[in-house]
């Protein structure tokens, strides 16, 4: 399978410069060897952003005015909004019903046409848009253009503590980590790469464990309240992760909890579930890490206000 490069990976970081924030390494001061990535500080409050800005930037010109389409529980959505927007392109997203509010209404407010569906009917729906409207897809995770772009929070992390010897990613489709390991690997080929998901939506360990691709079924993954990390790999992004990953945690709901209610009181950061789960993983199992300078990307901050309200009062 033809992987992404550290050459695409930095013509995505000359194509998105100036367009998504270079976020910077936060040092945990609970921690002294712990740093945070807070994309939850982009203008749309995740990575997502950087993915969906390459991917629009490559377009043709009659491809964006045609448009772009995607299936998103609402991050992905809310960054190709944006930078469809941005490109003077129209934009549909189609949303899985049950998605938060918040992420739904943040869509709709950067100007794209917004379409609820039930969650298996989700990527469908997309395609038949694609079909009759003649719109791009623009998949969340399972696409090289989207995993060069996050592959730039990589090239960012080595710029900014060239040291670094642990980095902790958050695991749903497996975009983020295939692009971030690919940026690491190819740069410090010694610095290790952990990939970080929810134990109610461990597919991807079992994914590696088993060689092969596994998917879990939406009432199983539903579970966990890290909704951005419901989705399981495509076999692109298994295709990364098996040959550049080192490993991959699972961490529990009262920990992705604790790690939640941790940034907000004490990095002072807006998180969401999704988004404190590699944090969980230095907070509660460094034990099954190497030791060492590690940093933790905290990947998004659109949060529902009662979840984010229970975090400040834990």
């Amino acid at each position: 399978m033809d992987l992404v490069t550290l050459d695409d990976v930095r013509d995505a970081a000359t194509r998105i410069a100036g367009r998504v924030v270079r976020t910077p390494l936060l040092p945990a001061g609970w921690d002294p060897e712990f740093w945070l990535k807070p994309e939850s500080l982009q203008p749309v409050g995740s990575f997502k952003l950087r993915g969906a800005t390459n991917a629009v930037a490559r377009l043709t010109e009659t491809e964006r005015a045609r448009g772009v389409v995607t299936h998103s529980s609402g991050n992905h959505g809310q960054a190709l909004a944006y930078a469809a927007r941005a490109a003077g392109a129209p934009c549909t997203v189609v949303i899985p019903e049950g998605a938060p509010t918040i992420k739904i209404e943040q869509v709709r407010a950067l100007g794209a046409e917004v379409v609820l569906v039930p969650a298996a009917e989700r990527l469908a729906t997309a395609e038949w848009i694609v079909a009759e409207r003649g719109r791009t897809l623009i998949p969340p995770y399972d696409d090289r253009n989207v995993i060069a772009g996050q592959g730039t929070i990589g090239l960012e992390i080595v710029e900014d503590l060239s040291e670094v010897e642990v980095v902790l990613v958050p695991v749903g489709g497996g975009g983020l980590a295939s692009g971030v390991a690919t940026a690491i690997k190819a740069l410090q080929p010694l610095t290790r790469v952990y990939g970080v998901e929810p134990a109610y939506a461990a597919d991807a360990q079992e994914s590696l464990t088993s060689g092969k691709l596994v998917v879990w079924d939406l009432a199983r993954t539903h579970r966990t309240s890290a909704d951005g990390l419901r989705t399981s790999l495509a076999e692109l992004t298994l295709a990364h992760l098996r040959e550049r990953l080192d490993g991959i945690l699972t961490v529990t709901e009262s920990e992705i909890a604790a790690a939640t209610a941790r940034l907000v009181r004490g990095a002072r950061l807006v998180v969401e579930p999704s988004g404190a789960v590699a944090a969980a993983a230095r907070l509660f199992h460094r034990d099954e890490l190497p030791s060492g300078r590690t940093v933790a990307v905290v990947s998004g901050g659109n949060v529902d206000p009662a979840v984010l309200a229970a975090a400040v009062a834990a």
